[in-house]
């Protein structure tokens, strides 16, 4: 039988480098147990091919169970089951009905709206020095990585203009992580998301705009395709989700700022910049562990019997620097070949469906960032303002000069 490495997630050593703990699991075995307090332990894919083998595997499933929901009043509860909790014929169907929204070709198209979104807040950052400087020093995560994806997920979605400034305190309060602040933001969202809803359901024009318009002409053509709970649901999750590169963002540009000679070479060749997002995400991408799913069935792993109803996680951290797949995967480096491609954005049937927005959107934004600042430095070393997550790899602030 494997000998199957253990990691307790608590551990010191693993919440400030997780990267190389969950290497030197991945070395030991391909399959680890990760051990969580409270809630017993996931088994772990460690290794790429596992990793993305397991992703797109039936035999495993995302349910209710593999969020940690938090308590929400009655009147909220029927909106709490997202597609993300779906699997199969009604997975597919739901995704159906959003996926040409976030093709490449429309992520491709909306880059000049992204664009002047980016703009805008750094245009705020020089023309009010006094609301967003400390000392000649300005938070890039507070002022700019975080307000830019609601931003841009809003004037995707839809949401009407005057509604934006509370989305953007929403969205503050998700990227900052589980707790009773997102429980309370929960229900605001959700009604915000019915009045969206609303609001382009009254809007007479041919084509009312965004992903919401689209869902409500689906909707009034073939009401049985497509339930009101249903689109509220699926508007009030998209802009939940549609933050994930906050995170992306203020790694990515911290990385660069780590590296000298890799941000030269950006800075040199901007054509690089497509490849380099794509390197940044295998490197120090956001998400460290993908959502655990739950065995079906008995399933062998790597000679280890995992029994029907265990959860079951791929180390993205550990399978994105795997040297089975990327030669010398501990160094960053923008030049790289694609390959065989990192996990960042996950695999199978549950591929983020914002992939394409997200790597348009942080593009556009490091792009932005080096040409307006040429002098832009960290302010502070980005390893003293990581947060303490063994799942996200995530930073509390991003002080940096201008």
């Amino acid at each position: 039988m494997t000998t199957v490495p253990e990691v307790d997630l608590t551990d010191p050593e693993v919440l400030r480098d997780p990267f190389t703990a969950y290497g030197r699991a991945r070395e030991r075995a391909p399959l680890a147990r990760l051990l969580i307090p409270g809630l017993g332990p996931i088994w772990a894919l460690n290794r790429h091919d596992g990793a993305r083998a397991m992703l797109a595997d039936a035999r495993f499933e995302l349910t209710a169970d593999s969020f940690m929901r938090p308590q929400v009043p009655d009147d909220c509860l029927p909106y709490m089951r997202t597609m993300s909790e779906m699997s199969g014929p009604e997975h597919a169907r739901l995704r159906q009905l959003v996926a040409p929204a976030f093709t490449p070709r429309r992520a491709a198209e909306f880059r000049p709206r992204i664009e002047a979104l980016v703009e805008a807040l750094l245009d705020d950052l020089l023309d009010d020095p006094p609301a967003q400087a400390d000392g000649g020093r300005v938070d890039l995560l507070r002022h700019f990585a975080r307000p830019l994806p609601m931003d841009v997920i809003c004037a995707l979605v839809g949401i009407p203009e005057q509604d934006r400034p509370r989305w953007r305190e929403w969205g503050a309060t998700v990227t900052a992580g589980a707790g009773q602040d997102f429980a309370r933001a929960i229900p605001g969202i959700m009604a915000g998301a019915a009045d969206a809803v609303a609001a382009a359901r009254a809007d007479h024009s041919d084509k009312p705009g965004g992903v919401l318009g689209e869902l409500v002409r689906v909707q009034a053509e073939d009401g049985d395709r497509l339930s009101d709970t249903e689109i509220v649901t699926l508007v009030w999750h998209l802009v939940i989700a549609g933050q994930t590169p906050t995170n992306l963002i203020a790694n990515a540009v911290a990385a660069l700022l780590s590296h000298p000679a890799q941000l030269a070479a950006v800075r040199a060749d901007p054509a690089l910049m497509p490849g380099a997002v794509e390197e940044l995400i295998r490197w120090c991408g956001p998400t460290l562990l993908a959502i655990p799913r739950h065995a079906r069935q008995d399933v062998e792993l790597h000679g280890v019997t995992v029994p029907e109803g265990a959860k079951v996680t791929a180390l993205i951290a550990a399978a994105n620097r795997d040297p089975r797949v990327f030669d010398d995967p501990d160094r960053l480096e923008v030049t790289r070949a694609p390959g065989a491609g990192h996990l960042g954005f996950a695999h199978g049937p549950h591929f983020c469906l914002g992939a394409s927005l997200a790597r348009v959107q942080t593009q556009v934004a490091i792009a932005a960032l080096l040409r307006r600042f040429p002098g832009l430095a960290l302010a502070v070393p980005a390893d003293e303002l990581r947060a303490p997550d063994p799942g996200t790899w995530r930073l509390t602030a991003l002080p940096v000069t201008l």
